[in-house]
């Protein structure tokens, strides 16, 4: 314990952990130490690891159980709980939180480095709790008031004729069961009472409001998520581990390295149900995800 050291890698989020070996098991102080940085920095990088699939599962139960891969997409062969994230299969170029359009997401994500192209190819991790505290305050009780609805099946604003024969069938995998579910645009982090704003790409519609109002609103919202102030952009080496807050947190995988070889490998821990300032919970619309995830008490 005595021997972690954390450096903070921006002032708003991010913190590069030292001194702790993650491919061996942690003892109960260390891996408490590990939560109370996560929830102080949002996001904490981990350099020169030596692990494998599952020594990144045993690294991720630490913090609660795990979901499977995906709702909808087929995770590593042999591994049900790893998810590749492989520029073959796809680019998450987007802002979002980890599977917001079921009723629970994932309370927090790894990502490990697995093949890294020679440039480009960041990640970008923005605090969404900073970003409520950015609104100016009428913005701010405005934002208490709303709800949102997730989910899988829009879309991406690609128009269809543009997309090729295989990014259609990735579509079609990814809604091949359609999840809508009302979330908390304000919500309560259950450890540390911070406010976030947990929007990101799968919100599509302000509760109550047409999709054309809704759209204007989430964008004005997203702008102080995206701010550069709350945004981590971290540019991966080999080897390396990021583990980052699910619930209080949007991240974007950057387009920019030419198509070049780029996979990296997520493992998620079950979430909570989101509660929004008055204590009220999400609920599902459409789509059952007891398949993918329990609930986190």
């Amino acid at each position: 314990m005595s021997d972690i050291e954390i450096q903070k890698v921006t002032a708003h989020i991010g913190a590069r952990v030292l001194g702790v070996d993650i491919s061996k098991p942690l003892d109960d102080i260390t891996a408490a130490a590990l939560r109370t940085a996560l929830n102080e920095h949002k996001a904490l990088v981990f350099d020169d690891v030596d692990l494998d699939d599952e020594g990144q599962q045993a690294f991720a139960r630490h913090f609660g159980d795990l979901t499977t891969a995906h709702p909808t997409v087929p995770a590593v062969d042999g591994a049900p709980n790893v998810l590749p994230v492989d520029s073959e299969r796809g680019r998450a170029n987007h802002w979002h939180t980890d599977v917001t359009f079921v009723l629970n997401p994932p309370q927090a994500s790894t990502l490990r480095s697995i093949t890294v192209p020679p440039y480009g190819g960041e990640t970008l991790i923005a605090n969404s709790a900073a970003a409520y505290r950015d609104l100016p305050e009428p913005l701010r009780a405005f934002a208490d008031t709303l709800w949102a609805e997730h989910t899988n099946d829009y879309d991406y604003a690609v128009p269809d004729e543009s997309i090729d024969e295989e990014q259609a069938a990735q579509r079609a995998q990814f809604t091949s069961i359609k999840f809508r579910t009302v979330h908390p645009v304000v919500r309560v982090h259950p450890l540390t009472g911070e406010r976030g704003l947990f929007i990101g790409g799968f919100a599509q519609r302000i509760a109550g409001l047409s999709v054309g109002e809704s759209r204007k609103i989430l964008d004005l919202l997203q702008a102080y998520v995206t701010r550069p102030e709350n945004v981590l952009r971290w540019r991966w080496s080999p080897n390396q581990l990021v583990l980052f807050d699910n619930r209080i947190t949007q991240h974007y995988a950057i387009d920019n390295y030419d198509g070049l070889p780029r996979r990296l490998h997520r493992v998620t821990v079950a979430g909570d149900v989101p509660v929004g300032i008055e204590g009220e919970e999400s609920h599902s619309i459409t789509g059952d995800a007891s398949h993918y995830t329990s609930v986190a008490a």
